[in-house]
């Protein structure tokens, strides 16, 4: 099982971070933890919303609107991919995330979302010529990722 984990921000958060050595170094060491598991395929932090861009699709038309987004109350502001064996095991790796002490009143959220594959759905939704074409998309994506 797949699970993406993202760590939520909000813009009040992310204008008041304040980034410290520790930080990096509590983040770095469970990172380490998640690849000597043998758990992590994937993991980033994003750029600041003010970076962003969004994409609204109305009435056959495309809009384009750069950040950032006020009236956003909630974002992804980093992100993990787990390969774990069960929701549970997703769920302690995420207890496991470098937090805020004990009397510190910031709050932080990681959101888990099982990620799903081609065999989810069913074939009448994905007939099993398209789920076919999506696993040879991925098998030539794989490889040309691994030979980059």
């Amino acid at each position: 099982m797949r699970y993406m984990m993202s760590i939520m921000s909000d813009p009040q958060a992310e204008a008041n971070t304040e980034m410290t050595p520790e930080v990096f170094e509590a983040m770095a060491a469970y990172n380490e933890e998640l690849v000597k598991a043998g758990v992590l395929l994937a993991g980033d932090g994003l750029a600041p919303s003010a970076e962003a861009t969004r994409v609204t699709f109305s009435d056959g038309k495309a809009r384009v609107t750069d950040g950032p987004f006020a009236e956003a109350k909630e974002f992804i502001a980093g992100y993990w991919i787990l390969q774990v064996s069960s929701p549970e095991e997703a769920v302690e790796w995420a207890k496991r995330c470098p937090h805020p002490p004990a009397g510190d009143s910031t709050e932080m959220s990681l959101v888990l979302r099982r990620i799903m594959d081609t065999d989810d759905f069913s074939d009448e939704l994905m007939p099993g010529e398209l789920k076919e074409r999506e696993r040879e998309l991925r098998r030539q994506n794989a490889h040309e990722a691994h030979e980059g």
